[in-house]
């Protein structure tokens, strides 16, 4: 029997694994988040304080996403991902022995609340980085779909399960639950055999690590339009999480159940919109998709800020899953493709930082909103702007551009300089200084805008892959000669440049290499910072 589209990549047994995994430990967090919202409106009983719980799981992904992702590059991954996975369960038991002991109050389970955040935030670009080691490239877009559509089935059934228990056994057991759940996912990572990639290099250290990954983030055209675009995506959409709970408890008068029914249609529309999507693709590019997903959720927020009876807020929180899914997991698949595996969790992890800042301050507007406009019209306020800035942003691509190509003949090889000296054998191992490297052309005067346009490139691809600086000089005297400089940290960060290079990188810099007209290739040099002699 054939698999449906959206569930091939279930046939490789390490990512089945993990999802299924995950799967346990999304459903407890699920029922955590309705516990600990049902417990605020108890606790301290105003949108503000109520959003706080939202933003204290959600500021420490702001806060710690990119030094999470730096780390998930350069330490053992499945090792990471285990000590994530046990802050977190602890956390969570002495949330749930607190609360079982009646000694928490708001302060207390926001400030817990913001613990487990910090386990997941340093979670999050590891586990969103293994997914490509697990599958391969085909399956790739495909199980991060699939990844959404087991999040959205645990969103379904995590918060009706909590409501359910909340109102049966007090938000303690919500607690206790997502703790357990968590020893579930260590079980899994401990039967995972990761195959980690070997390089001959040593591990990069962690400042450097951050640098490359800005770096890197900085002169991507598609991943820097990704985060925008997620970010405001996510900004307006993020008055439901802060503002769901008072919104069932106050303005439809219901209880903690219905709170758990209410996420449950909206991981219900997520979950088929998930099987959808593969067939969307062929019929609407990434930037067409989310911009779509931005005006469904504007239509989805209004619609449920104006809702006083329960079937219309089903029916809002139907169409925001629908709108979540489409938007999230094209938003996320467009950041993963986009990198290299080389700085993929730090990519991620700044996706992240971005997509996370803006459901934090997302929450927290809306939680104003709502002490200043009231419930109903701090949703429909956000679901007007979450339409127009969907708009506003779709000139963005977050389309992956053309590698460059040449049909009159084969790219030539790219420019190599000379093997270092032996001489210089030992200074170069004590890594202690900056590499310059060099490379000069000859172009003829013809061809100086082309030229200048694929420098621009070439720049681009020498900060992606780790340069501190770069620059493009033209003599004066002969203005057919050009050096192309640029700088990079250390003798190791100059060899993983070339392990850092993708395809199209390579491509471009064979282009510009193309336009050399001298008789013979491009001269390419490095040259070693040495520090002045002190004058006596």
């Amino acid at each position: 029997m054939q698999l449906p589209a959206a569930l091939l990549p279930l046939r490789h047994p390490a990512f089945r694994l993990l999802w299924l995994a995950n799967l346990c430990s999304n459903t407890g967090m699920w029922m955590q988040n309705t516990g600990a919202g049902w417990m605020m409106t108890s606790l301290a009983p105003s949108p503000l304080m109520v959003s706080m719980v939202q933003v204290a799981s959600l500021l420490p992904v702001f806060l710690l996403a990119l030094p999470a992702g730096a780390l998930a590059d350069i330490v053992d991954r499945r090792h990471y991902l285990i000590a994530a996975q046990a802050w977190i369960a602890v956390a969570g038991t002495i949330l749930a022995l607190l609360a079982w002991q009646g000694m928490l109050g708001p302060w207390g389970l926001v400030a817990l609340t913001f613990a487990i955040g910090a386990g997941t935030a340093m979670n999050s670009p590891a586990w969103s980085a293994t997914t490509p080691e697990v599958v391969p490239r085909a399956d790739l877009a495909s199980a991060i779909v699939l990844n959404g559509i087991g999040f959205n089935i645990t969103r379904a059934i995590g918060p009706a399960i909590g409501g359910f228990t909340v109102a049966s056994a007090g938000p303690e057991a919500t607690f206790a639950l997502n703790a357990l759940s968590f020893l579930v996912v260590i079980v899994a990572l401990l039967f995972w055999k990761r195959e980690a990639p070997r390089t001959g290099l040593p591990k990069e250290h962690f400042l450097s690590a951050m640098r490359a990954g800005i770096g890197f983030t900085r002169n991507s055209p598609v991943l820097r339009a990704t985060i925008l675009r997620g970010f405001m995506f996510f900004l307006f959409a993020a008055a439901v999480w802060g503002l769901l709970p008072l919104l069932v408890r106050q303005q439809l008068g219901l209880g903690p159940e219905w709170l758990g029914l209410m996420l449950a249609s909206m991981g219900v529309g997520a979950v088929g919109a998930g099987f959808v999507l593969p067939s969307l693709r062929s019929r609407l590019d990434r930037n067409g998709t989310v911009t779509v997903a931005a005006i469904l959720g504007g239509v989805a927020l209004v619609l449920l800020g104006q809702a006083h009876h329960w079937s219309i807020g089903v029916l809002a929180m139907f169409l925001y899953g629908v709108a979540w899914i489409t938007g999230a997991s094209t938003l996320q698949a467009s950041a993963q493709l986009s990198v290299p595996g080389w700085v993929r969790a730090r990519a991620i992890g700044i996706y992240q930082f971005a997509t996370f800042g803006g459901l934090t301050f997302g929450s927290a507007l809306s939680g104003w909103g709502g002490e200043v406009l009231g419930i109903g019209w701090a949703l429909a306020l956000s679901g007007v702007l979450c339409a127009i800035s969907g708009v506003a942003v779709h000139r963005f691509s977050i389309e992956p551009a053309a590698s460059p190509t040449r049909e009159s003949s084969p790219l030539p090889v790219i420019p190599a300089p000379e093997p270092a000296a032996p001489a210089l054998a030992a200074i170069l191992a004590d890594d202690s200084s900056r590499v310059l490297e060099v490379v000069r052309y000859q172009i003829d005067p013809a061809d100086r805008a082309t030229f200048l346009a694929m420098m621009a490139e070439c720049r681009q691809v020498r900060l992606r892959s780790g340069a501190l600086g770069w620059r493009l000089f033209e003599d004066v005297a002969h203005p057919e000669r050009w050096v192309e400089f640029w700088l990079v940290e250390s003798w190791t960060e100059h060899l993983r440049e070339a392990g850092r290079m993708t395809e199209s990188d390579l491509a471009i810099l064979a282009a510009a290499a193309a336009l050399h007209r001298g008789p013979a290739p491009p001269e390419a040099a490095r040259y070693l910072n040495v520090p002045p002699i002190p004058s006596s």
